[in-house]
């Protein structure tokens, strides 16, 4: 019974590799027995293998799952509620690392593909799992959000608004909807024991930045003017290693200074820093909390 309480137990979405291998490491290192979610089952393997490499008291496992899916995302959320129900270890952490850019309108379940990968998917797993996370309170979850905010559009009428669709503003927009839940989310769970956090990780090498990042697609017409000093800032913000970009959700899943706190975003120095004032807005909220429930109602008939 006494290593059934000291057990802390993670769940780490996109975790084979990048930024979020480098977060179920850091995690595992801190104590927990983490799980990573990813899509490819031989990357889940590697990246598992390494986990344990560095933390055999607690191993870490695998389960596959597409979280550009919502019916596999409700598939995850539902066995790994029923795992910890009974087994009665408290699920104590829940990073949402998933993100995803396109250079071209993709969809996914019908919806405009950029919002459902960096919103709704993190969203509908959140809210599928916060009975659990209420039970293993006090826990903590973690949404990895962006500085492309600052360049998404702030309507939310609509999933996919009119006009042209350019890659990195779809994306900002997506985690500017994100952000605006995430800071709801804190104000609606505060004083539950549910801690409610953002992480900015900067920038880094990864899968989604070595690729999608050197098209000019992904900007205006009016960024693709000065396509070379855009290009060239996007090199510098993403030329660090994952294991930096990680800190800040390491940071914001595991530091003692932030017990009982809530509804702060951790910057990439690992610091708080100021929310965006859009993520903040009230509006914002409620439209994006609107979308959400339509397009990723948490009970299905």
């Amino acid at each position: 019974m006494e290593g059934q309480r000291m057990a802390k137990a993670a769940v780490v979405t996109a975790g084979t590799a990048g930024i979020g291998l480098e977060t179920a490491l850091g995690l595992a290192g801190a104590g927990f027995s983490v799980t990573v979610v990813g899509r490819n089952a031989d990357r889940g393997t590697q990246a598992v293998d390494r986990i344990n490499r560095a933390n055999l008291a607690h191993p870490a496992r695998f389960l596959a799952a597409d979280l550009g899916s919502l019916g596999q995302v409700r598939e995850l959320a539902c066995r790994i509620a029923a795992e910890h129900a009974s087994s009665g270890e408290p699920l104590t952490v829940l990073v949402n690392n998933v993100g995803a850019m396109y250079p071209e309108r993709r969809t996914r379940d019908g919806i405009e593909a950029s919002f459902v990968v960096n919103h709704l998917s993190p969203y509908l797993l959140t809210e599928l799992l916060l009975p659990t996370l209420m039970d293993g309170a006090p826990s903590r979850i973690v949404n990895v959000t962006s500085s492309a905010v600052a360049l998404g559009k702030r309507s939310f009428d609509t999933v996919d608004p009119p006009g042209g669709y350019y890659g990195f503003h779809r994306y900002g927009r997506a985690k500017l909807a994100n952000l605006a839940y995430t800071l709801d989310l804190a104000a609606r769970l505060d004083g539950s024991g549910v801690s409610v956090f953002a992480a900015d990780p900067g920038g880094a090498a990864t899968d989604m930045t070595n690729g999608t990042l050197t098209d000019p697609r992904i900007v205006s017409p009016s960024l693709r003017l000065l396509w070379p000093l855009v290009r060239r800032r996007f090199e510098r913000s993403t030329s660090g290693p994952a294991s930096a970009a990680a800190r800040s959700s390491i940071v914001a899943a595991t530091d003692d200074s932030l017990e009982g706190r809530t509804g702060i975003v951790i910057g990439a120095r690992t610091h708080p820093v100021p929310a965006p004032r859009a993520a903040a807005d009230p509006r914002i909220a409620r439209d994006v909390l609107r979308l959400s429930e339509r397009h990723a109602p948490l009970t299905t008939t």
